[in-house]
């Protein structure tokens, strides 16, 4: 299929093929930059929890040249807000702290997210709606006795690429979206995860007796 075609098949359209082309064009940019950034921030979650598995003080310099390195990781939020926390502040206190730094950090992780969801419910929409111009003009032939049966037919297959296309930018649009959304949870996941170990190192675990077992923190 020549380049001229497509354009002839975009101007069948209405113009939604191009439209279409543009929330193409918007899913994959979202699709390239949240995958890149979400899996850095994974990559560097499970390093800054591998430390605190291994018990290494907040203030050993293994781990500030892990924060260092991800500084600009949601993760590092907890560390700060822990290492901040005062040393006679309670377990509830520390806790309900650390949470709201998670908070806080929870909607950089889906943002742009809403972009490729929109894609996936305005594409087939979209194909639809340039179908339904396309049949418009394949039917208008038939005004004209000169004309075929096989005019009408082709300019409904014509028609019809408008949807199979937005069907396809939807189907690309729906898997990279469920991706993300898996990536976005995971990460929550290792925040909550350091959350709780930097509790449990800061004010020891319950043990089975009923006493507390304290880890160090620094």
């Amino acid at each position: 299929m020549t380049i001229a075609k497509l354009f002839e098949l975009a101007n069948h359209s209405g113009g939604t093929l191009y439209l279409m082309c543009l929330l193409l064009l918007a899913a994959l940019t979202v699709i390239i930059e949240r995958s890149l950034y979400l899996s850095k921030m994974q990559q560097g979650g499970e390093e800054l929890m591998g430390l605190v598995h291994g018990n290494a003080p907040l203030h050993a310099e293994p781990m500030q040249k892990a924060l260092s390195k991800h500084a600009k990781l949601p993760h590092v939020s907890l560390f700060e807000a822990s290492l901040i926390e005062p040393a006679d502040s309670a377990r509830d206190t520390c806790a309900g702290h650390l949470e709201e730094a998670v908070m806080r950090e929870v909607p950089t992780l889906d943002r742009s997210l809403w972009v490729l969801d929109t894609v996936i419910t305005l594409a087939p929409l979209l194909g639809l709606f340039g179908t339904i111009i396309g049949m418009f003009g394949a039917f208008s032939v038939l005004g004209d006795v000169q004309n075929g049966a096989g005019q009408v037919t082709g300019g409904i297959a014509e028609a019809l690429i408008a949807t199979a296309s937005g069907l396809m930018i939807a189907m690309i649009g729906l898997v990279f979206f469920n991706w993300l959304n898996t990536k976005v949870r995971v990460i929550v996941h290792q925040m909550e995860t350091i959350k709780v170990m930097l509790l449990n190192r800061r004010f020891g675990t319950p043990s089975a007796a009923g006493t507390r077992v304290g880890l160090r923190v620094a």
